[in-house]
């Protein structure tokens, strides 16, 4: 593997985590193995989600061996809650120019893509999303039923949200600048991620919220090993779908959803970062649809 061509203070790791004891120290050893090869600092971050297995011990004697930081919630409060956690705390103790790796800790998601993603940073993109739907991307131990199931998804929310460059809104291993997630959380507050408490609707909010804010996109072709999980699953699907249309409701809602109401934050933002905050980052002045949840 030779070096990234990006040179990044630090890169942070952010890891969900729900009863993934069996996962921790086989993925924090492949961590350190990429890294030591990039000749790049890094610190994990996991946020432990009321896990009910022995996460919190083992975490406790990794932190010994690894540069890591653990979030605990005593109870467990879902993805949204615990990615909102993970990237607000990254947000207070990362570097402007340090980097956010966001990724599942249940090994389904190779720390290898890691390079791949900083070197398509190194393009100028603000954030960068791992896709199966690239050329040279795929899953393997996914379901035939489960796989189309994620097409559609994926195809419905190309339909609705329209991110350019983006084929896979789903997946959750993703980069992406600090000073954008920064400025992405002093803009939207709370609402950054809006929709806590619908599954795994989260993934997707964050990319809608930085297209809102006129982020850069790329993509990574990318192998989910969901073949590799010694864990269940933790998605309720029901809860995720129903997720999908709230949002895409919230957003296209002409009276004030998201976006009609930061229709002009893109421009904003690009021309004046103090602009774009001092108009936007006033949540009384929000519609209330925008306040759902928040």
């Amino acid at each position: 593997m030779a070096e990234s061509a990006m040179k990044i203070p630090v890169v942070w790791v952010l890891l969900p985590a729900f009863n993934e004891e069996k996962s921790f120290a086989t993925l924090f050893s492949q961590l350190d193995d990429v890294f030591k090869e990039l000749k790049q600092e890094y610190r994990i971050v996991v946020v432990n989600d009321g896990s009910t297995d022995d996460s919190a011990p083992l975490l406790e004697r990794l932190s010994g061996e690894y540069p890591l930081e653990v979030l605990t919630h005593v109870i467990n409060r879902g993805l949204g809650e615990t990615e909102r956690d993970g990237f607000e705390f990254i947000a207070q103790k990362s570097g402007a120019e340090d980097v956010i790796v966001r990724l599942d800790c249940d090994v389904t998601h190779d720390p290898m893509f890691i390079k791949a993603l900083l070197d398509k940073m190194a393009e100028g993109y603000d954030a960068v999303n791992t896709s199966r739907f690239q050329p040279g991307g795929g899953q393997t131990g996914v379901s035939g039923y489960r796989a189309f199931i994620s097409y559609m998804a994926n195809l419905f929310m190309r339909v609705i949200f329209n991110l350019p460059q983006v084929k896979d809104y789903s997946c959750g291993f993703r980069a992406y600048r600090a000073s954008i997630i920064k400025d992405a959380i002093g803009i939207f507050g709370n609402g950054f991620i809006q929709l806590k408490g619908l599954g795994f609707t989260s993934t997707l909010e964050m990319i809608v919220k930085l297209k809102l804010l006129g982020c850069r996109f790329a993509e990574v072709p990318f192998v989910l090993r969901y073949d590799l999980k010694p864990s269940e699953s933790k998605m309720i699907t029901s809860l995720t779908t129903l997720g999908y249309l709230v949002m895409a409701f919230i957003y296209h809602w002409p009276f004030g959803g998201w976006r009609s109401y930061y229709k002009k934050l893109a421009p904003t933002y690009k021309k004046s970062r103090e602009q774009a905050f001092s108009r936007y980052a006033v949540p009384s002045d929000r519609p209330a649809i925008c306040r759902i949840g928040g």
